[in-house]
Order: C-alpha cells, then structure tokens, then sequence
C-alpha cells in the first residue's frame, strides 16, 4: 500500500527537476512553487510598467518629440515587446527549455532597464530642457541621444520576449493536468496570475509615475530597474520546487512538416478509417506525458500527412496526434484574429487617454495628479472584477451551466469584446464634450489647460479594467489550454502577439488617420495641440471597429472546436461537482428528515 501511494505521489504529465528525474506532487510544484512565479510578476510588472506607463510623457517632455510620433514610437516599442516572446517560445520549447530560457533572458531585460536608466539620469544623453508651448519651437534630441535611449528600450523588449512566454507557462506548468485536483486549482491559477499582474501593475501606476513627474526619471527609472533585479532573485529562490518540462522540439518545425506532408500527398485519398492513418505506440506518449489525440474530421485536408505511402520520413509521413496538434495551432488563429482590434484599443491607455490628462485639472487642493496614474484605475477595476468573478460570478453561474468555469472562455472573451465596443463610444462622447468646454473658454488655439477635472475620462479607464477581467484573462487561458501540451509555450505567445499586433495596429491606424485627415489642406483629427483635434472622431471610428470586429468573433466561435484532452478534463471536473451537489442534496434531505 504505501509503495502505491509513493508511485501515485509522482506526476504523471512528464514533469522532471532540472537533472531530469521525475518528481513528487508532495515535494515540488502545486502552490508552493506558483507563490514564487506570482511574486516575480508583482515584481516584475511594477518593473516593466514602471517604464511604459510614463513613456509618452518623457517622449514629449525630454525628448520633445509631437502627438503622433511618440504615441507611435510607444505603440512600436511596446508592440515589439509583445512580439518578441514568439521567439522566447522558439527557444524553450526547442533548445533551451522555459527555466533556462527565462533565466538568460531575464538578465538580458536586467541590462536594457539599467542601460535606459543611465540614458535619463547623464545629461549629455538627452537635449536641454525646454519651456515653449510648441513642441516644434524645442531642440531635438540627437542620433547619439536617441540610439542610446532607443537601443536600451529595445534591449529590453529582446529580454521579455524570453521571460513573458515562459512564465506564465513555468507556473501553470506546477500542477499536473492528470490529476484531478490540481487541474481543478489551475482553472483559478490564470485569475490569480492576473491579479498579481495588474497588482504590480497598480504601483506602477501610481507611486512610480509620481515620482518621475514630481522627483526626477533617474529615481523614477532606478526604482523599477531595483524591482527586477528582486523580482529575478526571488523567482531563483524557488528553484528547487519548481517543476519543468523537458524541451519537445521546435513547434514550428512541427507543424511545418505536417503541412508539408499533407501536400505532398495531396492527391493520395483518405482511408474510409481512420485507424488505418499512422500513429506512435500509447506506451511512447505515456512515457512522455503526453496525450495520445485521435483523428478529427476538422481541417481534414492535413490528415493525408497521417497516410502510409511506404517513406519513414518526418517531412513524408506524420503521426495521428502530431497532425492534430498542428490543427490545435491552426484552429485558434481566427480567435487571434478577433483580439487585434481590442488590443488596438489597450494601446490607447498609455498613448492618448495620458496625452488627454494633460489638458485638464490635475489638481485635488494642493496635489497634483500625475496623468498616467488614471491607468491606476484600470488595475483597480480589473483586480475588483477579477476576485468577484472568481468568488461569486463563477459558483452562481455554473449551477446552471454545470461548467467548472461558470462560462465558457469564449463566452468570457464575447463579454471582452462588447465591453471594448462601449469603452470606445464613452470615450468618444467624453472627448466631444471636452472639445466643447475648450471652445467656450477660448482654449482651442493655445492648446491651454482647460478648467475641467481629469476625472471625467475616469470612465473609459475603469471601463477597460473591467473589459480586461473579462477578455486578457480569459485570452490568456484559452490560448495556454487549447494548445497542444508540446506547444504551451507557444500557445501562450499567441496572447502576447495579441497585444503586439494590436500595438503595431494602432501605430499604423494613427498615423494613417493622422496623414488622410489632413489632406487637402483639412486640419486634421490627430494634432500636437488636443484641443483643436477631433479625438471624438477618432474614438468614434474605434468604436465602429470594435462593433464590426465583434461580429467576425461571433462568426468565427460558430466553427471552433475545443481540442479533445481539454474536454476530457473538465468532464472528470462536471462529474466531480455533480457528485458534490449530490452529497449536499443528501446532507439537507437528512437533516429535513432528522
């Protein structure tokens, strides 16, 4: 008996220590080793935050560059940021594994935030102070100043490409999917691991921003550069609970094969049974920890790469489970598609909604509110939205819908996408009536402060935090949970490449609407001076946007298929509370009849 129960305390999803020997729930992983990774990101994000929240600012004051190119080099850098894991998922899954790519790329990150700090506090690395109400009427920075400043924030972006894909991945990896129990704790793992994100993300927000508008950039950067030095030290510190995964091979060298042999075989037909396609022994995907996924009719055209033709090799011939895989991949791109246009939107937060707070009242008697601390309000919605649907939402709701989750992820995402439909037209009629007051006070040529409170855009920020509870946790899971269990870390790159296109996306759209406008001799929706742009026209186009991009969502959810061993898990999930519900029918019958 307790020699069973010592084989049944090892995991059986294939997880290993570093030397590559199999490990024990009792000993490593669980919560334990997920406290460690949550900590980081708290640490990590006040980091990275520390420095984008306040990025436009210091763009337009220190390196006085206009409206458009500093929301677009914003929207660049950070597009990138979230691109580049796409490469951090590459090597993990493929060379180095998720620990050893994160560790050498955090130290990567380390360098680019304490190169950036350097290029703020050196005086020489940046042009002189000026005062001039137009921005034009200022000394440029330099090619030297701005390849220093540059290049750090870009060093920086390499670095999170292998610390963003990878962690999140590390602490969901921590509970094995076959076991009951566990995969239970991670359906809440994904909610937590946000709220310590945009907890992170609330200090930023607020103390930091602070600082460098009120103290100086050196303490403002410094600061955040210190955090992630702890942030790394602490995530090394649990190393020894940690459980990992042995690298399984480039999935895109995967996938490409699998394409590949489908056509080179596209004219060779398709066996009536699906048994007669190739397929590895069950005992090598058991030694592995993988799952053994059988034929489906979706996507069939790839199933030729499963039939037997006489060739052995990998770019000819490959297994059932390995083309399904691919399909996985393949089959989420259209959900993908549909979270571009609200990723636009979240570009707005540290570009135009800050450069909006400029122009009105900061002040609440003798404090003066920094701009980028409204994006503080997106946290805090989002943390109070994301417990009240963990804690409350989700048991109520699953008592009708007997799923483990309350609502499926894409139900969650379709709340998301609406929610972003009304953020934009909030913010279109919220930047109408500011347009109005600069008008009746005369402010609409000098570009003055108008005598208005920076908290009537307070509804488009607390609007986003709850848009965000709904659709970037919900996005986050979906894309870990439908890939492949070879692929995760990929899987969770297509979250970030999210953020990243719609990044990119928004730099292009701004600077087309920007050029388009102002053809013809028109004045323009996107000028230096706010208060003779047309920011509501802007946000009014976003919203039209918005309204299309969700019809295309609902298009596409009607064909998707969630993947097999997903299913299958959350069944033994279903089951499990019914049998719960049951015991407590049994309990209340009794005590009735006591």
């Amino acid at each position: 008996m307790a020699v069973e129960e010592g084989i049944d305390d090892y995991t059986q999803d294939g997880t290993v220590d570093l030397k590559g020997n199999p490990v024990r729930r009792s000993k490593r992983g669980g919560w334990t080793a997920c406290s460690f990774v949550v900590v980081y990101e708290v640490f990590e994000r006040m980091a990275y935050y520390g420095i984008s929240s306040n990025l436009v600012l210091y763009l337009t004051k220190k390196l006085h560059q206009g409206t458009v190119k500093s929301a677009n080099n914003v929207t660049n850098w950070v597009g990138t940021i979230w691109i580049t894991p796409i490469l951090g998922a590459y090597v993990a899954d493929a060379h180095l594994g998720r620990y050893w790519t994160f560790v050498f790329a955090s130290l990567i990150y380390v360098t680019g935030m304490s190169l950036l700090t350097l290029s703020v506090s050196i005086p020489g690395l940046k042009p002189p102070p000026c005062h001039q109400p137009n921005i034009d009427d200022c000394k440029k920075a330099s090619t030297l100043q701005l390849a220093t400043f540059f290049g750090a924030l870009y060093t920086l972006a390499i670095g999170t490409g292998g610390t963003k894909p990878n962690i999140s991945t590390i602490g969901a990896d921590q509970f094995d999917d076959f076991h009951p129990k566990e995969k239970a704790s991670k359906l809440s793992f994904f909610n937590w691991w946000m709220f310590s994100i945009f907890f992170g993300t609330l200090f930023a927000n607020t103390v930091l921003v602070y600082i460098q508008d009120n103290v100086g950039w050196t303490l403002g950067y410094g600061l955040p550069t210190l955090g992630l030095v702890i942030s790394v030290m602490i995530f090394l510190a649990g190393t020894p609970f940690y459980r990992h995964r042995v690298p399984a091979g480039s999935p895109f060298t995967k996938m490409a094969m699998v394409i590949v042999a489908a056509a080179r075989k596209w004219r060779v037909p398709l066996p009536s049974d699906p048994k007669e396609l190739h397929e590895l022994d069950l005992e090598e995907y058991a030694r592995n920890g993988k799952f053994m996924i059988g034929s489906t009719p979706t996507l069939r055209f790839l199933n030729k790469a499963a039939v037997k033709t006489g060739s052995t090799d990998p770019w000819m011939l490959s297994a059932v489970t390995q083309v399904e895989e691919t399909k996985q991949m393949l089959r989420m791109i259209p959900i993908l598609i549909a979270t571009f246009v609200p990723s636009t939107m979240i570009a707005q937060i540290n570009t135009l909604f800050i450069k909006q707070g400029t122009t009105l009242d900061r002040h609440i008697g003798n404090f003066k509110i920094p701009p980028a601390s409204l994006a503080g309000f997106v946290t805090i919605s989002m943390l109070v939205c994301v417990v009240l649907y963990d804690r409350f939402f989700v048991p109520v709701i699953r008592k009708w819908t007997n799923n483990p989750r309350g609502i499926t992820l894409l139900q969650r995402m379709g709340i998301g996408l609406v929610l972003h439909f009304i953020i934009m037209a909030v913010a279109s009629l919220t930047e109408r009536y500011r347009l109005n007051v600069a008008k009746q006070h005369g402010l609409v040529e000098n570009g003055g402060q108008l005598p208005l409170t920076i908290f009537i855009l307070l509804p488009q920020f607390v609007l986003m935090g709850t848009a965000d509870a709904f659709l970037e946790v919900a996005k986050l899971e979906f894309f870990y949970d439908q890939a492949p269990e070879s692929m995760k870390s990929l899987g969770t790159s297509y979250s970030s490449t999210s953020l990243g296109i719609g990044n990119f996306l928004s730099s292009f759209l701004l600077s087309t609407v920007s050029d388009i406008t102002q053809r013809d001799g028109h004045q323009g929706w996107i000028l230096n001076n706010l208060n003779k742009s047309h920011l509501d026209y802007y946000y009014a186009f976003f919203a039209v946007l918005n309204f299309l991009n969700f019809i295309f969502f609902m298009a596409m959810i009607r064909f998707y298929v969630y993947k097999a061993e997903v299913s299958e898990s959350m069944h033994v999930l279903t089951e499990e509370l019914k049998v719960m519900r049951l015991k407590a029918s049994n309990q209340e019958a009794a005590k009735g009849i006591a």
